[in-house]
């Protein structure tokens, strides 16, 4: 028996990992269904990885490789390979390898299997079903990892980080991307990533709009898009026709949580992942998720520090057993989307709480507010929010005990 399964080897699943190998624990498996470690960062080889963790900027496999070289000075064992079937809640993993179709078992279990892109049958985009529309995260696996170019007129629907990132890669390639369409009145991607990648282009960014109609044989020859109402309809007249050969997808991303919902852990529809404590355990003790299969986050860094602590406490499980006791609640309040942890347990050995959080609009100078019912517990200052970048705040334990459910507030100051 294993006193740890880590199931992903991406950044999540290195990072709880090592955390969990430097807090004492040395029975560890890492199951990775690829040939390698690394997960999507493998593909990722844009700058602008590592800044808040090792201080100093690096491309997406530097970042991986940084990791793995960690992991490999210790005594984790690694399956590559490996596809996990099924996780039960007494911990028994039902795993397809190399050698065969097996059973392990494990004291405590990290789940860290990432997220997977939205496709087109999941956004129905009306019109025929022609070559030439790709996600954004096969578009850049098949030209940075394969040597493929995806096409040579590019439209990107969806303005996520991974397509305004493909943008600029597909112009640097020699392809003409038009246009960048967000139905949304504003981008799903980091605002450096909106000026980095369109505007030093000269790539028009069109907000509230969408594909309305996709046209093509073989191969997609051109695609209609139109301006949206506030109910996200298509407003007639506002039609603009694109002469392309290429769509890429950037519509967002769902946690892979298919073996969360197989286990029986309890779900929080707002994140698409598992809820989850300060210490990152689910509803079945001795289980833990992080990473993008929690909620997805928009820096690697911040993924790195929170599995970190998810190791750390499948770590604190082993050795010590679960932390018991009474629940406080967290839950969004105005023009919020979500919080994680949605739970705090009230005995935390924790000093300090890291809640994160998404604002459902854009904000110029704003307040962060924590309260509970009429009390106001603390305020934080922001200078600007918007719904593509993930916020933080931290607050120390002690100033949450007393209560039982905490409200996180987004408002303009």
């Amino acid at each position: 028996m294993y006193d740890l399964a880590v199931i992903g080897g991406g950044p999540a699943g290195l990072a709880a990992a090592y955390s969990a190998y430097e807090k004492g624990l040395r029975n560890i498996v890492i199951l990775e269904r690829d040939k390698e470690l690394g997960g999507i960062l493998n593909q990722c080889i844009h700058n602008g990885f590592g800044l808040h963790r090792f201080k100093e900027e690096l491309s997406g496999p530097e970042y991986a490789h940084r990791y793995i070289e960690m992991v490999q000075d210790t005594s984790v064992e690694v399956k590559l390979d490996t596809m996990v079937i099924e996780i039960t809640p007494d911990k028994k993993i039902f795993i397809n390898s190399p050698s065969g179709y097996e059973c392990i078992e494990a004291k405590s279990i990290v789940l860290s299997m990432g997220c997977r892109e939205r496709t087109r049958g999941a956004i129905s985009i009306p019109g025929t079903r022609p070559s030439g529309v790709f996600t954004a995260g096969a578009a850049q696996r098949y030209l940075n990892m394969e040597g493929l170019m995806a096409g040579k007129r590019v439209v990107i629907l969806g303005s996520g980080d991974i397509g305004l990132i493909m943008a600029r890669r597909m112009t640097l390639e020699g392809a003409k991307v038009l246009a960048c369409v967000e139905v949304m009145p504003y981008s799903g991607g980091l605002t450096r990533n909106i000026v980095q990648c369109l505007n030093d282009f000269d790539i028009p960014l069109y907000l509230s709009h969408t594909v309305t109609d996709i046209r093509g044989d073989k191969r997609l020859e051109g695609l209609t898009v139109m301006k949206v109402d506030e109910n996200r309809r298509p407003i007639p007249g506002t039609e603009m026709e694109f002469d392309c050969d290429t769509l890429l997808l950037s519509v967002g991303l769902i946690p892979e949580n298919e073996l969360t919902r197989g286990a029986g852990i309890e779900m929080d529809p707002r994140t698409n992942g598992a809820y989850v404590f300060e210490n990152m355990e689910t509803s079945i003790e001795g289980v833990f998720a992080c990473g993008n299969v929690v909620h997805v986050h928009d820096l690697v860094d911040f993924v790195s520090d929170e599995s970190a602590r998810a190791g750390a406490a499948a770590a604190e499980y082993v050795q010590n057993g679960a932390v018991k006791g009474d629940v406080i609640r967290l839950q969004n309040g105005a023009d919020v989307g979500y919080t994680v942890p949605q739970k705090i347990h009230r005995d935390t050995k924790a000093d300090k709480i890291d809640i994160f959080f998404r604002v459902r609009s854009v904000f110029g100078k704003s307040q962060v507010i924590v309260s509970a019912g009429d009390t106001e517990i603390q305020v934080f200052k922001r200078p600007y929010m918007a719904p593509g970048e993930m916020q933080h705040i931290v607050i120390a334990a002690d100033k949450l005990k007393g209560y039982d459910t905490i409200t996180v507030t987004a408002k303009e100051a």
